[in-house]
């Protein structure tokens, strides 16, 4: 690009032609002609000497119309940088150019001129007088700087609305913004007539250009493009890279000592992340400077060219016939010709090698390379050896220290279960510990005292019993009311969850039904009612907030629930302390909980209560408990698989074994609940391992395995674990070995069991199956199992017999086959004999 400045300069330094000299005075005003530049002097009285150019200092009537713009520089001043000629009224002006003058008339007229000054007198007013010739060249100046200005290349920003999206072109600035408008016509893909240029809040015309709208060569234009029916053409972002649409930066750069040059950068956008190549930070501005690789673009490699060719890969022969010569010739000293022998060298045969000395010799120092290879060899063996066994020392000291953590994290949560207990589960452990207590105290009194001392020390171990079951019991209170509290609160959350389901498209979709929004404002209502430690007024909001909700039915529970809320509010008023308060606020709270399982105040709580509505629905699946009396479903019943008759509900059995034997089943539950998992890691369909219940387990494990390990003997069983014994077949107590996790995790690795272990406790455990298999053989739908299996093994034997036999009878057959031959052929021996 052109700097515009530098044409408009040369273009106004024209040189004159004419070569004479002429000086006229005119109403004070020296004008001048002479070889050289035209220039105009302005010299007023008391001041220095000004030099500007004619091409700015001229004002002809001639020009007013192409110079004529709004209220401002006119284009040739801005795109020249200087300012109009100043006013010469009352001035000096010394003219150096083609002007005809009449030397003595300007003469006088200037020592009139100055002669009027010293007199005092009033500066009278001066014009110029320029001929013809020199206007019409001051014209065509400004002629050529117009066409040259318009041919200029500006930067134009367009910013699309409302995409907010901005590109940078390059356009003239004599064309007509039509040309720019069906550009972007077809980038959007809008109808041209749709499309509408905005400048500084007007709207530009088609037929105009950058010009009219006062834009300059060094300066960047802004347009803002929209569309003026934005329903029907909306403006979008533009994704894709265009050519001739990158942004336009000026820079300025220090070309020299007090000199600066202005430079127009285009930026290439990259799709690709540029590497940090290195660079440098300036230590006083901080200024970081980057390589010139980093702020380039990469060179473009270059296509690689095959060169897998027939051509290369064959060899090309060629055949030549060369002579060579071979010339030779001895000579010999003689009569008449001297040989100089100084150089002659003697030679004595050494020891002859034969073929099978040579052969031994390469023989030995193959042996030589094989004793060093095969050193080799053992050292690279040897150091594999140490590798593993540093490896397996590593892994066995991971392997025991894990062991112990695990250890450790299970006596932490067993301590901390006995100290807070939780579940049923912990108050089992806490009773289990109890009865270890007494029995150990038991064996110790019987051992160390007799007679009344005997019966001292066992009232107060009874006495000491008694307070630990009553401390029990409190813990066990205060757990259920943090479970009751825990199991309100997940109801609630259930009724008042929005409705979920998942669309075509993989995407949850969640809606609020009146129902769930009803829900939702009842248990925030209700979280408010259970909160403790609240001032009175906030109190008094929530009461009248839940006095108003509940106003909305009329029933004996609702009035039940206004009367509690006035006679708090009566007692708060009287200020009675919060302390004394607290049964009532219970009350009021379990009431309205009672409010909210209403279905026919909370309809969404219907879908979620245990309880059915149908009372014909509550005669299915009931069961009467013999021991505390009550009518209950037949899930709050834990039944074995060996029991015909349900006589106790889970409670009253708790309640039994606390009071009576006080076991705990933990470990049992924690097998099998390892034992479900197991068994659907297979993912064979077994059926068996999800029959077995948690009396059956232990009955399994007590009776049939002792308690132990099969291998190890050993007794913890939260390291003992059920596998299968032959793992090509289901779990059953027929199928399975208890073991620790290491043997349980070797023992699934063997293929073949006659190879992993001994006949003698293969025999053994085998021994143990046939005692489970007597045991759940009972079990009317496990006999079914086992008989269906002991068919199939029969099955399974007999087609092996079989196949066995025929293989015998086929063996036989052609072992006769053989012997029938052999005969014949003996036989025909004979015939020839004879």
């Amino acid at each position: 690009m052109s700097n515009p400045r530098k044409e408009i300069k040369d273009q106004s330094e024209v040189g004159s032609t004419d070569a004479s000299e002429a000086t006229e005075t005119e109403d004070g005003v020296e004008t001048e002609e002479i070889t050289g530049q035209p220039m105009v002097e302005i010299m007023p009285t008391g001041e220095a000497k000004e030099k500007i150019t004619a091409g700015t200092q001229m004002e002809s009537k001639e020009l007013e119309g192409w110079e004529k713009q709004k209220p401002g520089k006119s284009i040739l001043e801005k795109s020249t940088g200087r300012e109009k000629a100043p006013d010469t009224k009352g001035k000096k002006v010394r003219i150096l150019g083609s002007v005809t003058a009449q030397p003595e008339k300007k003469e006088t007229k200037r020592w009139e001129t100055q002669a009027d000054e010293e007199a005092g007198k009033p500066e009278r007013p001066e014009r110029l007088v320029f001929t013809p010739s020199y206007l019409a060249k001051i014209k065509d100046i400004k002629d050529s700087l117009k066409t040259s200005v318009a041919d200029c290349i500006v930067p134009v920003k367009v910013m699309l609305i409302p995409a907010d999206q901005i590109f940078t072109v390059n356009f003239k600035l004599g064309l007509v913004l039509r040309q720019l408008k069906e550009h972007f016509s077809q980038l959007l893909k809008i109808p041209l007539e749709n499309l509408q240029f905005m400048h500084n809040g007007r709207i530009v015309k088609d037929i105009e250009t950058l010009m009219h709208l006062e834009v300059m060569p060094d300066e960047t234009a802004r347009l803002d493009l929209f569309s003026s029916d934005s329903a029907l053409y909306p403006v979008k972002r533009i994704y894709q890279k265009m050519e001739g649409l990158n942004n336009i930066i000026t820079v300025r750069v220090q070309s020299g000592a007090m000199m600066y040059q202005d430079i127009v950068v285009e930026i290439e956008k990259t799709d690709f992340h540029k590497p940090f190549l290195g660079g440098f930070r300036h230590k006083i501005t901080g200024i970081e400077y980057h390589n010139a690789g980093t702020q380039t673009a990469p060179k473009k490699l270059s296509p690689k060219v095959s060169f897998f060719t027939r051509s290369t890969q064959t060899v090309v022969e060629k055949k030549k016939l060369v002579a060579t010569t071979n010339r030779t010739s001895t000579q010999m000293t003689k009569i008449g010709v001297y040989v100089s022998n100084m150089t002659d060298k003697l030679l004595t045969p050494e020891h002859y090698i034969t073929a099978d000395e040579y052969h031994a010799k390469r023989l030995a120092a193959v042996l030589v390379i094989q004793r060093y290879f095969r050193k080799w060899l053992a050292k690279k063996i040897v150091k594999g050896l140490r590798e593993q066994k540093r490896l397996r020392l590593e892994w066995e000291e991971q392997e025991e220290k894990r062991k112990e953590n695990e250890k450790k994290e299970w006596l932490r949560k067993e301590y901390e279960r006995r100290i807070n207990p939780y579940s049923d589960e912990d108050f089992e452990l806490l009773f289990r510990a109890l009865e270890d207590w007494r029995v150990e105290q038991m064996d110790y009194i019987d051992e160390t005292f007799t007679g009344a001392e005997r019966k001292a020390a066992l009232c107060e171990l009874l006495e000491k019993e008694t307070q630990i079951i009553a401390s029990i019991g409190r813990q066990r209170i205060r757990a259920n009311d943090k479970r009751q509290e825990k199991a309100i609160s997940r109801f609630l959350d259930k009724c008042s969850a929005p409705k979920k389901w998942i669309s075509c498209n993989d995407k949850e979709t969640v809606m609020d039904t009146q129902y769930t929004i009803r829900a939702r404002e009842l248990q925030d209502i209700y979280n408010c009612i259970i909160i403790k430690n609240i001032c009175d007024d906030e109190r008094l909001d929530v009461l009248l907030t839940l006095k108003h909700t509940v106003k909305e039915h009329e029933c004996k529970l609702t009035q039940d629930i206004l009367e509690l809320i006035d006679r708090e509010v009566d007692l708060m008023m009287r200020g009675v302390k919060s302390s004394n308060l607290e049964g009532l606020r219970k009350r009021i709270a379990t009431l309205f909980l009672q409010y909210i399982k209403t279905p026919l105040f909370n309809p969404e709580v219907a879908r979620h209560l245990k309880v059915p509505q149908d009372a014909a629905k509550l005669y299915k699946n009931v069961y009467f408990c013999h021991s505390c009396g009550k009518y209950l479903p037949s899930t709050e019943f834990s039944i074995s698989s060996t029991s015909y008759h349900i006589i106790k509900c889970r409670k009253c059995c708790m309640l039994d074994n606390e009071a009576r034997q006080r076991e705990a089943f933990l470990k049992y539950k924690i097998l099998l609940k390892q034992l479900y998992q197991s068994e659907a890691d297979y993912e064979d369909d077994s059926q068996i391992a999800y029959l077995i219940q948690l009396q059956d387990l232990q009955y399994l494990i007590e009776n049939i395995w002792a308690s132990q390990s099969a291998l190890s003997a050993w007794d913890d069983l939260y390291d003992l674990v059920t596998v299968r014994w032959d793992k090509t077949q289901e779990w059953a107590p027929w199928n399975c070995i208890l073991l620790t996790k290491d043997e349980a995790a070797a023992h699934l690795k063997i293929q073949k069991l006659e190879e992993g272990y001994e006949p003698v406790f293969i025999h053994r455990i085998k021994h143990k199956h046939i005692l489970a298999k007597n045991y759940f053989s009972q079990i009317p739908v496990m006999a079914k199992i086992l008989h269906h299996t002991v068919v199939e093994e029969k099955t399974t034997e007999e087609d092996n017999i079989e196949i066995i036999e025929d293989d015998i009878n086929q063996i036989e057959e052609e072992e006769d086959e053989e012997t029938v031959d052999s005969k014949t052929s003996e036989s025909i021996l004979e015939d020839t004999e004879m």
